[in-house]
């Protein structure tokens, strides 16, 4: 593992995302499948927010900003797709220019002990914000199926079955 290792791992997390949500325009910015549900755009919106939280929470002294009220209320503001997306563009712009211009010294640094991956060391952000917006993406396959779309294989230029 080394920090371009990692911004390796963050770039392909971003393209698969990219690939298999792309099938999604802006007028499905607002469709959710059910009342109470993230729309589109604020699934994509949550995703980019959890990408710098990770990172952030992951170089901070005190760790993870745990006010999920604030953050939720800073995704159900998100009503545009196109919105969303910059977002999520800015949020792995940074975070791989954080974790590149790290050192493996850095990288190694155990977060503080707390909820949300205490005492693991700090290059371990990157599997969960892989794993996080995997989540995401695969919820946003099934929006698409929802709004009658075939989404694309994330991992090559093909469609799905």
């Amino acid at each position: 593992m080394t920090p371009e290792s990692l911004v390796e791992e963050l770039r392909a997390s971003k393209e698969y995302f990219d690939r298999s949500s792309r099938c999604l325009q802006e007028e499905h910015s607002k469709f959710a499948p059910a009342e109470g549900m993230y729309t589109v755009a604020q699934q994509v919106a949550h995703a980019a927010q959890a990408v710098e939280w990770c990172v952030e929470g992951a170089f901070r002294p005190e760790g993870f900003d745990m006010d999920m009220e604030k953050a939720h209320a800073e995704v159900t503001r998100v009503t545009s797709l196109a919105e969303a997306r910059a977002w999520m563009d800015r949020a792995y712009a940074k975070s791989m220019e954080r974790i590149g211009s790290s050192t493996m010294e850095e990288l190694q640094q155990r977060l503080p002990p707390g909820p949300v991956m205490g005492a693991v060391p700090r290059a371990a952000v990157v599997a969960a914000i892989c794993e996080h917006t995997a989540h995401h993406r695969g919820a946003l396959a099934v929006y698409s199926r929802l709004c009658g779309l075939k989404p694309p294989m994330p991992y090559m230029e093909t469609e799905a079955g």
